[in-house]
C-alpha cells in the first residue's frame, strides 16, 4: 500500500487545513488509518485514528474538539480536518494504515508500531 499525504501548508493561528491521505489500493476499507505528527526534536505523536468503516475514531486529547478524522472508502482516501490551529500543531503530519489491529481501540490506534504502511508526510506550520 502506498500512501500519499497532502494538504499541508503555512497558516495563521485559528485557521483551518484539511489533510488528505490517498491510498493506492481499492480495498481501502480493509485498513484502519492513523494520523501522526512529528515536530522538530520531538517523538512521533498520535493525532487521530479511524476504523475500517469509519464507525470508530480516536483523538489525542490535544486535538480533541478541533480536529476531525474521516474517510471515503470509495475514493480510498482519508482526511484530517484541522480547525482552530495553534502554533503547537506545527509538525510534519503522517498518515499510516494497518490491515490487522485487534482489538482496535484508542490504545492500539495510538501505537506507531501497529501500522504497516506510512506516507511521506506533509508539513503543517502554524504561525502565531
Amino acid at each position: 500500500v502506498q500512501l500519499q499525504a497532502s494538504g499541508g501548508g503555512l497558516v495563521q493561528t485559528g485557521d483551518s487545513l484539511r489533510l488528505s491521505c490517498a491510498a493506492s489500493v481499492r480495498t481501502f476499507s480493509h485498513y484502519v488509518v492513523g494520523w501522526f505528527r512529528q515536530a522538530p526534536g520531538k517523538e512521533r505523536e498520535f493525532v487521530s485514528g479511524i476504523s475500517w468503516a469509519g464507525t470508530n475514531s480516536y483523538y489525542n486529547d490535544s486535538v480533541k474538539g478541533r480536529f476531525t478524522i474521516s474517510r471515503d472508502n470509495v475514493k480510498s482516501t482519508a482526511y484530517l480536518q484541522m480547525d482552530r490551529l495553534k502554533p503547537e500543531d506545527t509538525a510534519v503530519y503522517y498518515c499510516a494504515t494497518a490491515r490487522y489491529m485487534q482489538p482496535y481501540d484508542g490504545g492500539t490506534a495510538s501505537i506507531p508500531d501497529k501500522y504497516d504502511n506510512w506516507g511521506q508526510g506533509t508539513q503543517v506550520t502554524v504561525s502565531s
